[in-house]
């Protein structure tokens, strides 16, 4: 069962869903489909970094990121040494665990990478109130999991690019939509939660190629490293890497 209620924010989530990043669930919806998905008795619930947000047979859930970012792994060959991973980020604004609405077997193993509010949605009930009761919001739920489906083709499925221009534009999608404006200085993005390893598993390179890439791109200024962050210093020269 999902963890108990974070009472103390429970009207927090009334505010702000208009500033998610662009295309995901929750920026999607308009004001008032969104408060009257929040009066159905949604609530949002505190998981700290590493929790694992539950999932699967015996917890039958969906979840809307309030904010945070999380990773979600999943296994296509099966588990086991050497055999590869799907990674992908998902952060604020994005409905993790959507499989469950079509069998309430389907999981994706899903990790926070930070302390996350999130707001956990019986898969069944979720599935009902979207097809009879707020159509819209089953609407902007397709449209920004087709968002999401072309910004993980352009971030994630690269492999013919070089090393360095992945990496940066895996942390260009980051810092658009995971990251949040540096306390010391507005014209910095900091990028809180994914990891070297992180990014190398969902880039599928190898850490010490990763660990190159991040070089470079600290090299030229664009880039900071610190504990559990990035902090992006020039977005406009990050996305030169990139190509864009």
């Amino acid at each position: 069962m999902p963890p108990a209620l974070d009472i103390a924010r429970s009207t927090d989530l009334y505010q702000g869903h208009e500033d998610k990043p662009q295309g995901s669930f929750i920026q999607r919806l308009p004001a008032e489909v969104w408060h009257r998905l929040l009066q159905t008795g949604l609530r949002g619930r505190t998981f700290e970094r590493d929790d694992v947000l539950p999932m699967g047979p015996q917890s039958p859930y969906v979840y809307i990121i309030w904010e945070g970012v999380v990773r979600q792994d999943r296994y296509p060959l099966g588990r086991g040494d050497n055999i590869p991973s799907i990674t992908r980020f998902r952060g604020a604004g994005q409905l993790v665990g959507e499989a469950a609405l079509l069998t309430q077997a389907a999981a994706v193993a899903t990790r926070c990478l930070t302390r996350t509010v999130a707001i956990p949605c019986a898969a069944r009930y979720f599935a009902a109130l979207i097809e009879r009761r707020l159509p819209q919001a089953r609407h902007a739920l397709l449209c920004s999991l087709e968002d999401r489906n072309r910004s993980d083709e352009a971030v994630y499925a690269m492999a013919i690019r070089p090393p360095l221009e992945r990496v940066s534009r895996l942390l260009a999608h980051l810092a658009d939509t995971a990251g949040i404006p540096d306390p010391d200085t507005a014209q910095h993005i900091v990028i809180t939660g994914p990891g070297q390893k992180d990014i190398a598993a969902a880039l599928q390179l190898a850490v010490s190629t990763t660990e190159n890439a991040l070089r470079t791109l600290r090299h030229h200024g664009v880039l900071e490293a610190r504990y559990r962050q990035f902090v992006v210093r020039d977005v406009d020269g990050l996305r030169h890497f990139v190509g864009t």
